[in-house]
């Protein structure tokens, strides 16, 4: 089984859980609980700003759009580019993977940052291999995955809460 990426980099599933035969998402009622969970919550995190920008911005309209994810849903870090290589430092080298699994990860991670922790230049980030990424459809930049979306919108209460997903930061 191949791992991939959906919308962000960080979280990856095994492409049979997520995606159908002809390369479509799966509706989430036939995904597995744990990817099911990431992909619920991806719907309302993809397009966010990066932690790390908002906590030293003054308007998050100067933040730069998250392009990784690490951490638990509903603790999640998102990070651009830039600050990537200050998470993974926090969470190698400063502590940080003693709150691996863990929701307040982000928490943690947050404090540290807005204490003033920082990577030491030149502090490498991860090489994310993309191999194939026309293969895989893009989530766009709106923070909507749009079958998700709508599969969402279409379920009773009853069938929300049967997945077993928190979906309490969604419009539905």
């Amino acid at each position: 089984m191949t791992k991939v990426s959906i919308g962000l980099r960080g979280w990856r599933f095994d492409e049979d859980d997520v995606f159908d035969a002809d390369g479509s998402l799966k509706p989430l009622a036939q995904m597995p609980p744990e990817p099911r969970q990431r992909v619920s919550r991806l719907t309302a995190i993809v397009g966010n700003a990066c932690d790390a920008c908002w906590l030293t911005e003054d308007e998050k309209e100067d933040c730069n759009v998250a392009r990784v994810v690490y951490g638990e849903p509903m603790g999640e870090v998102l990070l651009c580019d830039e600050h990537e290589p200050d998470f993974l430092y926090w969470f190698r080298e400063a502590g940080g993977d003693e709150f691996a699994g863990e929701v307040a990860l982000q928490e943690y991670f947050h404090q540290w940052f807005a204490d003033g922790g920082r990577a030491p230049d030149g502090y490498a980030s991860l090489e994310h291999v993309e191999e194939e990424p026309d293969a895989l459809p893009e989530a766009p930049e709106s923070g909507e995955i749009e079958p998700l979306e709508d599969e969402l919108k279409e379920m009773d209460e009853e069938e929300r809460e049967a997945m077993d997903v928190d979906l309490s930061d969604l419009n539905l």
